[in-house]
């Protein structure tokens, strides 16, 4: 069921994890790798302010960082490679899981942006 405000049981983070987009769900929220979209071409939906800022990049860095660490570290104990073999093995690893994430993360984030309505604080005065 549709109402100005979007479809009505619409999981924002399901929107997100596919880049559709958050009001409609069904067409694509990004025009390249990253850009979002004006408008929404299925619904019409005013998509120009949507602004993830920098939280997509903290939670990939957390995530790749855990599971980079941990594994090069878990890695180094068990066979004691040298360090070639490390960089050979993490960063091109680091770099596939930062690039991987970071589409799908800041499509959760504007999605959820959307879904809770949230705005810029403006202080005037």
């Amino acid at each position: 069921m549709r109402t100005p405000w979007g479809t009505v049981g619409l999981n924002p983070f399901i929107a997100g994890l596919l880049c559709r987009c958050p009001n409609c769900g069904e067409s694509p929220l990004f025009t390249g790798f990253l850009t979002v979209r004006p408008v929404c071409s299925g619904c019409g939906f005013d998509l120009s302010k949507a602004d993830s800022g920098d939280g997509p990049a903290v939670f990939i860095i957390l995530i790749a960082g855990f599971i980079c660490a941990f594994g090069a570290l878990i890695f180094d104990l068990s066979l004691h490679p040298p360090i070639w073999v490390d960089f050979a093995v993490w960063l091109p690893l680091s770099a596939f899981i930062s690039i991987g994430l970071i589409r799908p993360f800041k499509g959760v984030m504007i999605a959820l942006q959307f879904h809770n309505k949230a705005a810029e604080a403006r202080r005037d005065g």
